[in-house]
């Protein structure tokens, strides 16, 4: 039976509804929405199937999910409101706005390199409770213990989880608000979004429920992430947090279900909104939103600036991924986006968030449903976008 696609795709982006609907019938689709803005205008907005399986729920338009590490864009996103404030230069040490993590050989690093993965701290020593993760203050204390695994800024590595707490606790020494507060009014309720970093119990009641990752769509690269991944115990205590969860899965079930992680705040990997809300956002960065544009050129130029590549020193093997400050940036086969211009994040699920200033494109897409390796729903997705602009 076809899963009915509500919304709709104005004359001239028809191919982004036909791609969604091909995810549905072809990708292991359960649930999802994309919404797409051009210009300060949205062009697609779309959303269909089941928001959670355990009782048949369907799919709202206003249907919130987890979305992993498309977080860490939001993120990078708030960065750059407090540069643009003036109250943040990113090639500052860290210890200029958070003075005890100058520890065991910290002092130098910039707020830049914790932006770009290279700050050496993927994981760390100190074993952690799950309790400890939802404090925040016990992650922070562990962080400032910390010696670098590499000499910061002299190499790369995906900082899967603790880069939400390097990078959020900067902004929460300089806002004196945290992550989630400083997305919530700086952001969120501006724009009038419905984004969170922290969900209230009002969201997370109607939020999807995320079912565990599907099998692997290239079993050969499958394969070899999955020998990487068991032969690297550095990779286990970064998605772990030294052993507080299981990352992705919990006895069988994706770990970011529970209502108290959705709660608390781990801005590297929980946040949670709607297709619109990061859509929207990230057009806010190169258009005006209700009369508001969020970064600026020479803002975005900055971010654009590729700061890390190639082989990372904890990772499998290099597909071509590419990051500037904070965000993740055009680079196929591994993510496609539509363009040099275009930055943004995905995440672990197979979401993606993304702006592109040459076309003025916000582009949000999120799902209930897991990908493996291999997972190409979002890359049809943008390729689809990437027919339609070109045209």
């Amino acid at each position: 039976m076809a899963t009915e696609i509500r919304g709709e795709a104005e004359e001239g982006f028809g191919p982004v509804a036909d791609a969604f609907g091909v995810n549905f019938a072809k990708g292991g689709e359960r649930g999802a929405a994309v919404v797409l803005y051009v210009g300060g205008r949205k062009v697609v907005d779309l959303w269909g199937g089941v928001a959670d399986q355990r009782n048949g729920r369907s799919w709202l338009q206003d249907t919130p999910a987890i979305v992993f590490s498309v977080t860490k864009g939001v993120l990078a996103i708030c960065a750059y409101q407090l540069v643009g404030q003036g109250r943040l230069d990113l090639d500052d040490p860290v210890v200029h706005y958070w003075p005890e993590f100058a520890a065991h050989g910290k002092a130098a690093t910039t707020v830049r390199t914790l932006l770009s993965h290279r700050a050496g701290l993927v994981a760390l020593d100190r074993d952690l409770s799950f309790s400890d993760v939802l404090a925040w203050d016990p992650v922070i204390r562990a962080i400032e213990a910390q010696a670098p695994l590499w000499s910061p800024g002299m190499a790369h590595s995906y900082h899967t989880i603790t880069y939400g707490w390097l990078v959020g606790e900067v902004i929460r020494r300089i806002s004196h608000k945290s992550p989630g507060e400083f997305l919530r009014t700086e952001l969120s309720g501006p724009l009038g979004l419905d984004l969170w970093i922290g969900a209230p119990e009002s969201v997370i009641k109607r939020a999807a429920w995320l079912e565990p990752p599907m099998p692997d769509s290239d079993p050969v690269l499958g394969a070899v992430v999955a020998e990487w991944f068991a032969s690297e115990p550095v990779a286990d205590r970064a998605g772990s947090m030294g052993g507080a969860f299981g990352f992705p899965l919990t006895d069988g079930q994706v770990t970011f279900n529970d209502p108290a992680i959705q709660r608390a705040e781990i801005p590297g990997a929980n946040g949670m909104g709607t297709a619109e809300s990061f859509a929207r956002l990230y057009a806010a960065c190169v258009s005006e939103i209700d009369g508001r544009r969020i970064m600026t050129s020479a803002q975005i130029d900055d971010a654009l600036v590729v700061q890390s590549f190639g082989q990372q020193v904890f990772g499998p093997p290099d597909r071509g991924e590419r990051w500037g400050t904070g965000f993740a940036l055009d680079s196929p086969p591994a993510q496609p986006l539509v363009g040099p211009r275009s930055f943004g994040h995905g995440g672990a699920g197979g979401e993606l968030a993304f702006a592109d200033d040459t076309y003025g494109v916000g582009f949000g897409y999120i799902n209930n449903r897991m990908g493996g390796i291999g997972d190409a729903r979002a890359t049809l997705l943008t390729a689809a976008v990437r027919s339609c602009l070109r045209d």
